[in-house]
């Protein structure tokens, strides 16, 4: 495996299975002249990437010793040093939360929490030793109501928080982390619609609604993950500058990108009640109060 030539920027990814953000990252990197590090839990679907001359590891953040070894092998490749990492694999959650299987959440936040976690804090040294930048890919989840998707949501929320007070510790070190507030975006992971109500559910009644929601995010100014990733490259790849111009100039704090990411950031201003009020109506939630009501008004007439 060839590693970066002398002097040249390093970027490790995970979650890059074709088709999703982590592929359209690599790939982008890769044309600006960075060292890509391309990371899968099985690395031959990264072929085509290490095709190209990116490097292609295996790593499962859910696993400690997975980490270690990946954090290893990133180590001898780059000479002890990483200047980017993006955490990037994630797992999609949509489900009520009245129905939620606690084994099926903790899943989720192994991967989309402490796995975020478990990776800051394995290559917090490489990214030291460059002076280096963690970019988070976080979601508009995080501070909206995205109805069947509390968990999900919850996640994403802990990235935010968790991110924030990171930047803080690691600013004395000269490391920067950067939150993606990632609106939609086509991926084929967020496309799969193996989640279902289970029988008892209290939204049988609107089953309709929770199964349009499984695939909202591929159908509502979806934005392609080409132009996600070339938005994201190009803000994590600016010089850097003073607290006060980094949003205008510098490598942000914050990137938002995405479908809806504009809107939301906007809304944000005008308070809560603005975002719950709108995503209420988008995802349904309105046509379940008339079910409910027409419910009660058949009771009445027995």
């Amino acid at each position: 495996m060839a590693g970066p030539r002398p002097g040249q920027k390093t970027v490790l990814i995970t979650g890059c299975t074709p088709g999703g953000i982590g592929h359209a990252l690599c790939l982008e990197f890769h044309s600006k002249g960075v060292h890509v590090i391309a990371t899968a839990r099985n690395p031959a679907v990264l072929s085509e990437m290490a095709a190209l001359g990116m490097s292609t590891l295996a790593l499962d953040v859910t696993s400690t010793e997975s980490i270690k070894t990946c954090h290893d092998e990133v180590s001898n490749l780059t000479g002890g040093k990483l200047d980017i990492l993006v955490n990037n694999a994630g797992r999609t959650h949509t489900h009520p939360a009245t129905d939620i299987d606690l084994d099926d959440v903790r899943e989720t936040f192994e991967t989309n929490v402490f796995g975020v976690m478990a990776m800051c804090a394995a290559f917090s040294d490489l990214l030291i030793e460059a002076k280096g930048l963690i970019i988070n890919i976080a979601s508009l989840a995080a501070i909206t109501p995205y109805v069947f998707g509390s968990v999900y949501c919850a996640t994403k929320g802990a990235v935010v928080s968790y991110s924030r007070t990171l930047r803080t510790e690691l600013k004395p070190f000269g490391v920067r982390v950067m939150v993606a507030m990632t609106g939609t975006v086509r991926s084929q992971i967020a496309s799969k619609t193996h989640r279902t109500l289970p029988a008892g559910s209290i939204y049988q009644r609107v089953k309709e609604i929770f199964e349009k929601r499984l695939t909202f995010s591929q159908n509502n100014a979806t934005v392609r993950s080409e132009d996600y990733a070339r938005k994201l490259v190009a803000n994590a790849l600016k010089p850097e500058w003073p607290l006060v111009l980094r949003s205008w100039f510098g490598r942000p704090d914050w990137f938002w990108a995405g479908g809806w990411a504009g809107k939301v950031w906007f809304a944000t201003w005008f308070g809560e009640w603005l975002l719950d009020s709108v995503m209420y109506r988008m995802i349904g939630m309105n046509q379940l109060e008339r079910v409910l009501r027409e419910e009660q008004r058949q009771k009445k007439l027995k």
